[in-house]
């Protein structure tokens, strides 16, 4: 009898180690916290991840930049040593020079049309421009609408912008478009930008509700004016070899668990725009909601006949009247 014990107490050893080792773990990180619109995208996708392949596969998240930031993550995964990333489409042009075009200020009329145009033929055809560079793109999501802040002046007017030294993203289109305004563009990797506000490096930074939000930047930066000057995708990116490796089974999981995640992430986005200008308001931010657009659109006019050249005037108007 005790040997029988001992025999199946074996077998269920044995069961379990193989179930253990035929578990295959991958990482995923994003540059905010995880109570934030990327902690929703990449906890929901890392659940919907093991769920959809009965546990094979677990997906460990990381938050706040722990991996580094959106660049230095999206280098590691083209390299391999990370499988995958959520970041904002940032610095994505240094690496898929197409995704340029996204990034244009007032390209899109608004979320819903952003949304449309990701969902739709040009945003799927950009993801397969992802593939020889190494990556699998997943999935669009959101990071949202971009707007300022900083520490020296109400911005009413795109003049009110003119010599603020302004963190930007280490992205060509925004810097142009930036320096358009007056701004003086400064580069920087997210996980950088609290400390430079902080201590005054930078007088200001832009970014949706959300990230403002997530980042406590209210704590540092006493205006905020809703310019909404950039939609901001987000995407989720994989390691390319890694992808391929997967069985049909499971590059289907890992997809469809991207698109449950990014319907999560735009939702709380959504919730985050909702409530976001009374909760900043509250902390102490002086906030400048109605801005005349046409003025800061006119403000790039030059910027945009440079952008025109670039991209290609039929590929941005394609965009701009999409429907």
């Amino acid at each position: 009898m005790k040997l029988a014990k001992l025999g199946l107490g074996l077998a269920l050893a044995v069961c379990l180690a193989s179930t253990a080792s035929a578990q295959t773990t991958m990482r995923i990180s994003i540059s905010v916290g995880q109570n934030s619109h990327q902690g929703v995208g990449i906890d929901v996708f890392a659940a919907e991840v093991e769920k959809r392949t009965a546990g094979r596969y677990k997906i460990q998240t990381f938050y706040n930049g722990a991996l580094g930031g959106e660049r230095e993550s999206i280098e590691a995964v083209q390299l391999g040593t990370q499988e995958l990333t959520m970041t904002s489409t940032g610095p994505i042009p240094n690496f898929v020079p197409e995704a340029r075009i996204l990034d244009i200020p007032f390209l899109f009329s608004g979320k819903a049309h952003a949304q449309a145009v990701l969902d739709g033929p040009i945003g799927q055809d950009m993801l397969t421009k992802f593939d020889s560079k190494g990556f699998k793109a997943l999935a669009w999501a959101e990071n949202g609408v971009r707007h300022m802040t900083n520490s020296k002046r109400a911005v009413n007017l795109p003049e009110d912008l003119k010599g603020l030294k302004m963190r930007t993203m280490e992205n060509p289109v925004h810097v142009a478009a930036y320096k358009g305004f007056g701004i003086v563009p400064t580069p920087m990797a997210f996980p950088e930008v609290f400390t430079a506000l902080q201590q005054g490096t930078v007088d200001g930074q832009e970014n949706p509700l959300s990230v403002i939000m997530a980042a406590k930047f209210d704590q540092v930066q006493k205006h905020l004016t809703l310019t909404g000057h950039v939609y901001s995708p987000c995407v989720f990116l994989m390691n390319k070899a890694a992808f391929d490796k997967l069985s049909t089974a499971d590059k289907s999981a890992f997809l469809e668990a991207a698109k449950v995640a990014a319907k999560a992430n735009r939702a709380r986005v959504a919730d985050d725009d909702a409530k976001g200008v009374a909760e900043l308001r509250s902390k102490g931010m002086s906030v400048v909601e109605n801005v005349d657009k046409a003025k800061f659109v006119a403000a790039l006019l030059p910027v945009y006949a440079e952008f025109d050249k670039q991209f290609g005037k039929a590929e941005i108007d394609k965009i701009r009247n999409f429907k």
